[in-house]
């Protein structure tokens, strides 16, 4: 989505053909775009607005700063939306594709905004609130500002599309519009979140939908074998997806996907695994990619890459979550489980992340992977490797349940893994570095492996 002021890449050639083509399938699409709000800050029109009128934040100074407020005033926000949508390109494009079943609008979401910690050094929240306030308190207020404004955006951005048609069909994400995946991993997580009693998250009420990362960062210690991993990470998500949709029923729930993988870099993933004398190659990534789909089981499914990375270093990689998506539409057993089935909480242990956890949140399921014989000995650290990834699927009622297992086993393949199942006992599988499915019957106890290519 080009920022405004800026002109389409070799005019309409660029953008009227593929349109078109979307328009002959009724297909769906996104406009992939910074963060809208960032005008407020980068446009004189607004930044160089009196302290009264400025949507940015101000010091105790009273001093503009270079990030956004939740207690500015809201009417910039909506403007700046406007700005956005009320444009020439906006209208061509809705001349060539008139009437899309849904466009969505996907924002980076990155700007900076004040943090709730930082809420005494605001002097507007000073001015209401004085000092002292604890953290519930400083979190509750930020996240009313946030919902209030962000919808203002939105509510602009619609009101300056071109038809009917358009802003029926109008949704709009954020990247990392979701609750902290991180939650209770360290003591400190409350201050990376916007947690209050009673609500973990309230993106949902803020934006029509999130696209948070099941990424592996290549600068942190993470990875995809270990207790700090995306797979033991996003179970936090599952309890939250339940939340969400009790606060916007119609929340888009989507996930980004990543591998760590930047080229040019020393802490390249790829490179990283190599050090430890492991192999990382598109099946093994593969693997990673099923666990997040059939523990989510998301409304789609983006991968981001860096700009160094080539189209031909990419392209086998993103193959994979290609043939991943693939797989649920062309298998009928994968099909019906991903539409039907009820993710098996592991209620033998709780979620390794204990840290400053909310007591309202202590019988929460949080934690979905199953027990195999490859589980190492508890207690875990971060640090702790992980050699198979385990969950299920349940469909039915007792006595004639049917279960999907997936599993996945990054290092290396694992034959005659026993995995124990929640509801049905101890059963055997081979389990790949690219993932491998089983079907369970109560009835006669069979385990079959469904056909996936």
């Amino acid at each position: 989505m080009p920022v405004p002021g800026q002109t389409f890449h070799d005019g309409d050639l660029y953008f009227e053909g593929p349109m078109r083509r979307l328009a002959e399938l009724r297909l769906p699409f996104t406009m992939e775009a910074t963060q809208w709000e960032r005008l407020l800050t980068s446009e004189t029109r607004w930044f160089d607005l009196p302290p009264e009128k400025n949507p940015n934040a101000l010091d105790t100074s009273g001093t503009v700063l270079k990030k956004v407020s939740p207690f500015g005033p809201i009417e910039p926000w909506r403007e700046c939306g406007h700005h956005w949508t009320d444009r020439e390109h906006v209208r061509k494009l809705a001349t060539w594709f008139p009437n899309p079943p849904r466009v969505i609008f996907l924002s980076n979401n990155e700007h900076a905004t004040l943090r709730w910690h930082q809420a005494e050094t605001s002097t507007r929240y000073l001015a209401k609130h004085g000092t002292g306030t604890g953290g519930a308190f400083k979190r509750k207020v930020f996240a009313k500002g946030w919902i209030e404004r962000y919808r203002a955006l939105q509510a602009g951005m619609r009101a300056g599309l071109p038809s009917d048609a358009w802003k029926r069909a109008a949704i709009f994400v954020g990247y990392e519009a979701f609750g902290p995946a991180h939650l209770a991993r360290w003591g400190g997580w409350m201050q990376y979140s916007l947690y209050a009693k009673g609500r973990v998250d309230p993106w949902p009420l803020a934006w029509d939908g999130g696209s948070p990362s099941y990424y592996v960062h290549n600068w942190n210690p993470s990875t995809d074998h270990t207790v700090w991993s995306p797979q033991v990470e996003s179970q936090n998500w599952v309890f939250m997806l339940e939340e969400a949709f009790k606060l916007n029923p119609d929340f888009w729930w989507e996930i980004s996907l990543w591998d760590g993988h930047e080229p040019k870099r020393k802490d390249d993933m790829r490179k990283v695994y190599k050090r430890k004398r492991q192999t990382y190659d598109p099946t093994r990534y593969r693997g990673f990619v099923q666990f997040g789909m059939w523990l989510l089981r998301p409304r789609a499914v983006r991968e981001f890459r860096g700009w160094t990375d080539t189209r031909e270093q990419m392209m086998p990689y993103f193959q994979q979550v290609l043939d991943s998506v693939d797989a649920v539409h062309r298998n009928p057993t994968l099909r019906e489980f991903w539409r039907t089935g009820r993710l098996v909480p592991n209620r033998a242990h709780t979620h390794p992340y204990q840290a400053n956890l909310p007591d309202e949140l202590e019988k929460v399921d949080r934690w979905f992977q199953i027990d195999t014989s490859e589980t190492p000995k508890r207690p875990w650290k971060l640090d702790t490797v992980i050699p198979v990834f385990a969950i299920a699927l349940q469909m039915g009622e007792q006595p004639t349940r049917r279960w999907l297992v997936y599993a996945h086993a990054p290092l290396e393949d694992k034959a005659g893994v026993t995995v124990t199942l929640p509801g049905f006992g101890e059963l055997k599988m081979d389990v790949t570095r690219g993932g491998s499915f089983v079907v369970v019957s109560e009835t006669g106890r069979k385990v079959v492996p469904p056909v996936v290519k």
